[in-house]
This record gives structure tokens, C-alpha cells and sequence, in this order.
């Protein structure tokens, strides 16, 4: 477990508060907020991805609190200064599903006073997070932003099975497929799912402030061979065409993967979203924490185990007003080959703008946070006027 007795200070904008917020769905939730000085203002909750905490939020805070918002960020079960979760790789599974991740989410809003918030925003994980929260719960997630993780909507129901039953599913040979390709691969889900993934990013040889800085630099704009397109299928050969992060070399694990794309001592110094003395706070917070509270949203996902309650709503859609915003250099948007066309045809019927910002890559709200700000705001605008509430 965690704790959070004697804690640095977050080098927060004076703008933003560090808080705590207690008996939220059994956890004791560490939350910055913004525009708090004004009651009774519209709320927005964002929700944060992997590896990163409610400080990735930072950026876009004051912009949406000095519009009139009352903006909350949690750092999200498993992670940061947030504590009530079990950080142990044999704990308990099942209170890191997507569901129990929603409650979550409702807690929090409700812990506030909200009976309804005007967006609920996610980025990378959290953008499923998100999306569940305004399908499962439209009556209280008035719309939703979704950034660099489309949704394709719930699993399906088998159909039509009465006078034919199904036969049972095969195993996915996709991984079996990677494993035999002339150069060996993995997916990177389902590395993260195995005992050794935490220990080995934790423990890493270049330590978790290098590993973080290689880690975000590659998935960055910054990294200039960040230049995703479509894929045709979930294939191993397409697969395959995916970076390291994303289909790993099928020897090495994640801290060895992103070693080979560290940025030199000149491409740290020059970088301005991410600057060394703010990657610091993350990398003291992944070193007292590890990150197997993350890696268990992984875990979830690929062991199928929670399907079923996810096929209750087979055949839903988001319905709420929608948006996707990403960079243009990330290759989150397509890792899913036909996620990203589902999202805009059939998984949300209010799609109101789907928007892929050029000079940015996965970590989008970081690297270009005065267009995110912007397109939010405008989102935000049009999504009130298009009758957010059901």
C-alpha cells in the first residue's frame, strides 16, 4: 500500500490545489482542482492514463477553471497520492475492472456535490474510463472528450444462437503468430499483464527517471519516426508495423525497449513540456509506488475474465455529445486497427468534432496544451447547445 504522510510539494500552477477527498468507493482520493474559489460553477472531471497521474492535467487547468469551470483531477485508483488500493500483483483484481473504475468516478463527482458534470474528459486508459462513464451513466456525464484512446463501444452479445450455438472461442493466435515472426514480438498488454513487468520499469537499470524520459519521449512528437497511419487488420504482420512501445521485441522488456530511444542531454535541456524538474515528480512518485496499480487496468483488460459484465450493454452507443482529440503523431489512434472508424460511426452518435493536433504524439494535454484547451472549450460550447443532458 502506499502512503502519503510527509509528501514534496507538487510544483503545481498557483492556480491549482493538491487536496484530498475521503470515502470515495473505499479510497482515500488525492484530487487537484481549479476554479474551486467560486461555488456552484459547471464541473469538469479529467481522468488521466498510464504511466502518468492528475499532474498531467496541469497544463489545461487554469485555461478551463478561467472559463468558468470548476475542474477536478483525480490521480485514478492504482495511482499517485491516492491510496485504498492494493499495489500487490496477487490482490484483488476485480476492484480495478472498468466498471468498479466508473463508481469510482461517480463517487468523486458526488463527493463534491455534483449531480451531474458538464464533461467528463479521459486521456490514453482514462479515455475508456470516460467513455464507459458516459454510456453507463449519461444521466450524470452530461458529454465526453475522449483523447488518444478511441472507444469502439461494449462487446457483443453472441446472436442468433439459439438453433446454432456458438462454438467456443479460440485463443487469439495473434500472439503465438508475433512470437514466430522473423524478428520475435509481443504485445505490450500483454507484457504489462506479467508478474515481471512492474519490477522490471521500477527497478529499471537506468533508474525510473530515465526510464520515464525515454518512455515519454518515444511515444512523443519528439520522437520524429512517430508517423502512424491505418493499419489493415489485427494481424501479426500488421502488428508488427506498430513501434517498440507498442509491439515490443519479444526478448526485451519495456525498460530495455525505451533505453534504445533515450534522448541526449541537448534534446532534454531543449524540451519545454516536459522539462526535467517536472519529470522528476513523476519518477518520485512511480519509484515509491511502482506502477503494478496501473498495470492491473491491464490485466483486467486482457485476462477477458470481466467480458460478461461489460456485454450488459451489448448494442448501446454513446449518446451524450462526443469528441476525440489526439495528436497527429500518435500511434494510439490506430494500435486497434478499425477502433478509430468504429468510434465515429457507430460506438457515439453525437460526434461532434474529431480533432488530430499536428505536433503532438500520445501526450497530447502535455506537449500541446493551448489546443487542447482550446478545442475543449470549444467542444464544451457546442455540446450545450446541442443538449448535453438526457
Amino acid at each position: 500500500m502506499n502512503t502519503t504522510s510527509d509528501l514534496p510539494d507538487i510544483p503545481l500552477p498557483p492556480t491549482i490545489r493538491s487536496r484530498y477527498v475521503e470515502n470515495v468507493n473505499g479510497l482515500r482520493m488525492h484530487v487537484l482542482e481549479a476554479g474551486f474559489e467560486t461555488r456552484g460553477r459547471p464541473c469538469i472531471l479529467l481522468l488521466h492514463g498510464f504511466p502518468e497521474l492528475a499532474f498531467s492535467w496541469r497544463k489545461v487547468m487554469p485555461a478551463l477553471a478561467q472559463a468558468g469551470y470548476h475542474v477536478i483531477a483525480p490521480d485514478q485508483r492504482g495511482y499517485g497520492r491516492t491510496t485504498g488500493w492494493d499495489a500487490n500483483y496477487d490482490g484483488d483484481l476485480n476492484s480495478f475492472r472498468l466498471l468498479n473504475l466508473v463508481r469510482d468516478a461517480l463517487g468523486l463527482v458526488s463527493a463534491f456535490g455534483y449531480r451531474h458534470v458538464d464533461a467528463v474528459v479521459g486521456h490514453d486508459f482514462g479515455s475508456s474510463v470516460a467513455a464507459w462513464c458516459a454510456l453507463v451513466r449519461p444521466d450524470v456525464f452530461w458529454s465526453v472528450a475522449l483523447m488518444s484512446a478511441p472507444f469502439a463501444g461494449p462487446p457483443a452479445l453472441p446472436f442468433d444462437t439459439a438453433d446454432a450455438p456458438p462454438k467456443p472461442k479460440p485463443e487469439d493466435p495473434v500472439h503465438r503468430e508475433l512470437a514466430a515472426l522473423p524478428r520475435p514480438r509481443k504485445h505490450y498488454q500483454w507484457y504489462y499483464s506479467t508478474r515481471e513487468a512492474n519490477a522490471d520499469m521500477q527497478h529499471a537499470p537506468q533508474g525510473v527517471h530515465d526510464f520515464l524520459r525515454a518512455y515519454y519521449h518515444h511515444k512523443s512528437a519528439d520522437w520524429k519516426d512517430n508517423k502512424p497511419y491505418p493499419l489493415k487488420s489485427w494481424s501479426a504482420g500488421e502488428l508488427a508495423k506498430l513501434p517498440t512501445y507498442y509491439v515490443m521485441d519479444l526478448a526485451k522488456d519495456m525498460a530495455a525497449t525505451v533505453a534504445e530511444q533515450m534522448p541526449s542531454a541537448a534534446e532534454i535541456a531543449a524540451n519545454q513540456w516536459l522539462p526535467d524538474r517536472e519529470l522528476a515528480f513523476y519518477s518520485a512518485e512511480y519509484q515509491r509506488n511502482g506502477f503494478q496499480g496501473g498495470l492491473q487496468w491491464y490485466r483486467c483488460g486482457t485476462s477477458g475474465a470481466f467480458i460478461p459484465e461489460l456485454q450488459t450493454w451489448s448494442g448501446r452507443s454513446i449518446d451524450v455529445p462526443s469528441c476525440f482529440i489526439s495528436g497527429k503523431q500518435d500511434w494510439g489512434i490506430y494500435q486497434r486497427p478499425g477502433v478509430f472508424e468504429t468510434m465515429q460511426t457507430t460506438a457515439c452518435t453525437k460526434m461532434i468534432g474529431c480533432h488530430l493536433i499536428e505536433g503532438a504524439g500520445h501526450w497530447v494535454q502535455q506537449e500541446q496544451p493551448a489546443e487542447v484547451s482550446r478545442l475543449l472549450l470549444e467542444f464544451l460550447q457546442q455540446a450545450q447547445t446541442k443538449g448535453a443532458s438526457i
